[in-house]
């Protein structure tokens, strides 16, 4: 095989560096050593990659059609070393991450973004569920990280980094019919008797009661199955601001008026793990970016 990941770093260092005494600078060599490679490579190939009838090497079009794979090649062979150094480091071969619905709005996007370009071998699983499921599914080994609400209680399997507030709000379709009789102003104790959409889990047990106010509850564990339903009119739910803002401001949700509390319940939001299991570096260095992305907006205040 002609091509190495050392003759196709040298011929990529003469095409950028324009001679192959910067080329030589450029990798720590020798002028004549870098000189020497380009020419066993031609010879190998049987082919003329630079022209030397000028002071200073000029590319055929033969390097030039070569380049783009060449150049394909090293990024390949720089992503293979980072990531076997990666997984020196301890480094997973996957990272699962369980999000509890109602927090797919929240800021983890991003520094997941970042995590792929830090490690782009390493392979990235999200899944919505329940809040219960995605801590079920966390101890059950089958996901790495979840991304919830505060527990009621807490759990002495449980690690956790608490990553800020998350503002619950109770809306309601304006086509719903008691939307339209109380004109959006409501009694807390009234939504008692209106049915009531919720993103829950089918175990009671991990149902979070500061969530469930309505006598009749509809479940569902999606909220986007859950704002489809309130849309339609068929009752009214809790849903972070951040998610339903958009909504409100379109006038397709109607964010509901108490006349003798404030319409926002204040939960704090966390990334758990199970601390029983050694966490990996990917997990780490997410767990790191989400809490510098939580605190990002109180710094800029």
């Amino acid at each position: 095989m002609a091509f190495s990941s050392d003759n196709v770093r040298v011929f990529l260092a003469v095409l950028d560096s324009g001679s192959f005494s910067a080329a030589a600078r450029l990798l720590g060599r020798v002028p004549s050593a870098v000189s020497m490679t380009i020419a066993n490579l031609e010879a190998e190939l049987d082919l003329e990659l630079f022209d030397r009838s000028s002071r200073e090497p000029k590319p055929t079009d033969v390097a030039r059609a070569l380049e783009p794979q060449a150049r394909q090649l090293a990024s390949q062979l720089r992503q293979l070393q980072a990531h076997a150094e990666g997984l020196h480091q301890g480094l997973e071969r996957q990272l699962t991450v369980a999000i509890a619905p109602e927090l797919l709005s929240a800021p983890w996007s991003e520094p997941l973004a970042v995590l792929a370009s830090e490690f782009p071998a390493l392979i990235v699983e999200v899944l919505s569920a329940p809040q219960s499921d995605a801590l079920r599914m966390l101890h059950a080994g089958d996901a790495h990280l979840a991304l919830v609400f505060e527990r009621p209680g807490t759990d002495e399997r449980e690690g956790f980094q608490e990553l800020g507030l998350e503002t619950l709000v109770a809306v309601i379709s304006p086509s719903h019919p008691e939307a339209q009789a109380r004109q959006g102003a409501f009694q807390l104790n009234d939504l008692i008797d209106i049915r009531q959409i919720a993103v829950v889990s089918r175990d009671p047990k991990g149902r979070d009661p500061r969530l469930l106010l309505a006598r009749h509850i509809w479940r569902t564990d999606s909220h986007l199955a859950t704002l489809r339903l309130v849309q339609a009119g068929l009752g009214w739910a809790y849903l972070p601001r951040s998610l339903v803002e958009p909504l409100v401001s379109s006038g397709s949700l109607v964010e509901i008026r108490f006349n003798n509390i404030s319409n926002e319940l204040r939960v704090w939001v966390d990334v758990v793990w199970h601390i029983d299991r050694p966490m990996g570096l990917g997990a780490k260095r997410f767990i790191e970016l989400m809490r510098k992305a939580a605190s990002q907006p109180a710094a800029e205040a």
